[in-house]
């Protein structure tokens, strides 16, 4: 600030406010932005800060007035190229952002000789060469953490997909499980009763009843668009019992008088984190762990608890790739509409797992 006050003395009075402002103001706002989840709009934010930059330092030589400085001084603007190519990193490519770098700190310390009244010149091209090797420490370690973050993003996808296919393959696996339950319980039972002699009596109802099973796999399953709030309940009580049949279910509180047909997509899905939660309090809350399950419904709101006095564990100490809770049971729940879940334990003290879906 001192070297703004006191070298604006020398500038046209119209260079140096908006230079300050849009030197500074600039800058900081992609950080404003960031608050907001679209990545263009900081993109945009730091490209305008960037090219404001280079447009202080295009229309520097139209402001400048004198007197010179002193030979060992700086115009205050050769201080930050390295700020304004920290932006351009995040605006644009990386070889964009490069080529940015060396123009803007070739601006400001020509800007600089030229302030010096040409005593430097000399040292001009030696002062560009330090101002980039300065900058490129930034501007390099800046480009690093974006590709690191690009590769983590392109990680988790690849972790979040790998995770769908393992679910989708763990689907077929089931189907095809009770696929040869049916042959071997059904078929094969028709074709022992039949090459043992047995009566058409018998023989036909068990033939005509297989057929109908395996009729019925061409066919999927009819699932209702729609639960009342007692089919609610009852299939969350049935994708407890499924994953842990030992579990306590407790309804409370419901007020189900002003509730006459719920989404039945979006009770499977909490049933499904329901069931994703109690599976995981089995593997890893040990043996002897007691879960309960807390369903909670009103008019504007289903909750789900999922409690067990466990083992516990570090929530911040899970591993990326456990994609449990990450994908099963808080992504689920992210897909409804305002749906969350939140997941709360610490070692020895046993985790709580909460589900929370407003009902539209």
């Amino acid at each position: 600030m001192p070297s703004i006050a006191s070298e604006s003395a020398r500038m046209a009075p119209w260079w140096t406010p908006p230079t300050v402002i849009a030197v500074f103001g600039l800058g900081i706002l992609p950080g404003v932005l960031s608050f907001r989840s679209n990545v263009r709009l900081i993109r945009v934010g730091a490209a305008a800060a960037a090219l404001a930059f280079l447009l202080a330092a295009a229309v520097w030589p139209f402001a400048w007035k004198g007197p010179d400085l002193a030979a060992g001084d700086a115009f205050w603007l050769a201080s930050f190229p390295g700020l304004a190519s920290l932006a351009a990193i995040v605006a644009w490519p990386i070889w964009a952002a490069f080529l940015y770098m060396v123009v803007s700190c070739t601006s400001v310390m020509a800007i600089t000789a030229a302030a010096r009244g040409g005593s430097s010149f000399g040292m001009l091209l030696t002062d560009i060469a330090f101002a980039i090797m300065f900058c490129t420490l930034f501007v390099g370690g800046a480009a690093m953490a974006i590709r690191t973050g690009r590769l983590l993003d392109s990680t988790t996808a690849m972790s979040h997909q790998a995770a769908a296919s393992a679910s989708a393959q763990h689907a077929r696996r089931v189907e095809s499980e009770r696929f040869d339950a049916l042959v071997h319980d059904s078929v094969l039972a028709s074709l022992l009763a039949a090459s043992r002699g047995q009566p058409p009596t018998v023989v036909g109802p068990l033939a005509e009843s297989t057929l109908t099973e395996l009729d019925a796999l061409h066919s999927p399953p009819v699932l209702h668009p729609v639960f009342s709030t007692d089919e609610a309940i009852t299939h969350l009580r049935s994708a407890s019992a499924d994953a842990d049949d030992r579990a306590t279910f407790d309804v409370q509180h419901i007020d189900s008088s002003a509730i006459e047909q719920l989404p039945a997509d979006d009770v499977r899905a909490v049933g499904s984190a329901l069931s994703e939660a109690l599976r995981n309090s089995r593997l890893h809350a040990g043996s002897n762990a007691c879960r309960t399950v807390t369903v909670r419904l009103s008019e504007a709101l289903l909750t789900v608890d999922v409690v067990d006095d466990g083992e516990g564990f570090d929530t911040t100490a899970v591993a990326p790739n456990r994609l449990g809770i990450a994908v099963s049971i808080i992504g689920r729940m992210r897909r409804l509409t305002d749906g969350s879940a939140h997941v709360q334990s610490s070692p020895g003290s046993g985790t709580r797992v909460h589900l929370e879906w407003p009902i539209p």
